[in-house]
């Protein structure tokens, strides 16, 4: 009965390695694209909403991969320092994403009050540049949230860019897809976004950290589950004298 339960969860724990090498894989995916995707989006908020989670979403999926690797190793090999090597680094790793959890609720609640601390001023930097960062941060999001202005396309009018150029238009990321030769003159505002970015900026930052926390959730979950494995392995090896006895036959077979 010993030996099935001992079996049983060295099965568990050679699955969940296999879970957790999948896992580190899709990690750094997702830590990668997140760090692509929207470096864009930096100028309308702190590094800490995008490159602290892009960069630590990478760090344990890497962390994961090196675990899955010590707690195959530690399980084919039959050993005790290796597999409490093992649930020792994934306690470190749970209690870590524990807080990654916690910290993504508390930014989260944040966002809305930073974009809105940020955005204006990143408006009034617009000079319609490809060259300039936070020109080319706006038109971007514009062209992919479909959006204009911070509210709306109105907001255009008290921006310095708007003030200087004097020819009554806005940025042609302003302008939907579907409207040809449009060039953002506010004479034609159907041609336009009729929806502000702020809102959008929010709600997209907003579904990033709701993908981290669920991400967290879910993998410290699996954790949870080969902590309790490995000390199943762990509790019964030492104190299971025929498993014991069946392992040093087997070392010397």
């Amino acid at each position: 009965m010993g030996q099935c339960g001992i079996t049983s969860s060295k099965t568990v724990l050679v699955f969940l390695n296999l879970i957790f090498w999948a896992a580190a894989g899709i990690l750094c995916y997702i830590g990668a694209y997140v760090f692509i995707t929207y470096d864009d989006y930096d100028h309308f908020f702190e590094d800490v909403y995008t490159l602290i989670p892009a960069v630590v979403i990478i760090a344990v999926g890497t962390l994961l991969f090196i675990i899955g690797l010590i707690g195959c190793c530690a399980t084919i090999r039959e050993s005790s320092c290796g597999l409490a090597t093992f649930a020792a680094i994934l306690l470190l790793v749970f209690v870590t994403e524990c807080v990654v959890v916690v910290l993504g609720y508390i930014y989260r609640a944040k966002v809305e009050d930073e974009v809105n601390h940020s955005i204006q001023k990143v408006y009034n930097e617009y000079n319609g540049t490809n060259t300039d960062a936070p020109s080319r941060a706006i038109d971007y999001v514009q062209r992919q949230l479909h959006c204009c202005g911070i509210h709306n396309y109105s907001d255009w009018k008290n921006t310095r860019w708007f003030k200087e150029s004097k020819n009554n238009s806005v940025p042609v990321s302003c302008c939907q897809p579907n409207i040809s030769n449009c060039t953002g003159v506010l004479t034609r505002p159907a041609d336009l976004y009729q929806e502000g970015c702020e809102a959008l900026v929010v709600k997209k930052l907003k579904e990033i950290m709701m993908y981290v926390i669920w991400a967290a959730l879910t993998f410290a979950s699996i954790q949870m589950l080969g902590m309790l494995c490995a000390c199943v392995v762990l509790c019964r090896r030492s104190h299971d004298p025929a498993y014991e006895l069946l392992v040093t036959t087997n070392s010397y077979a």
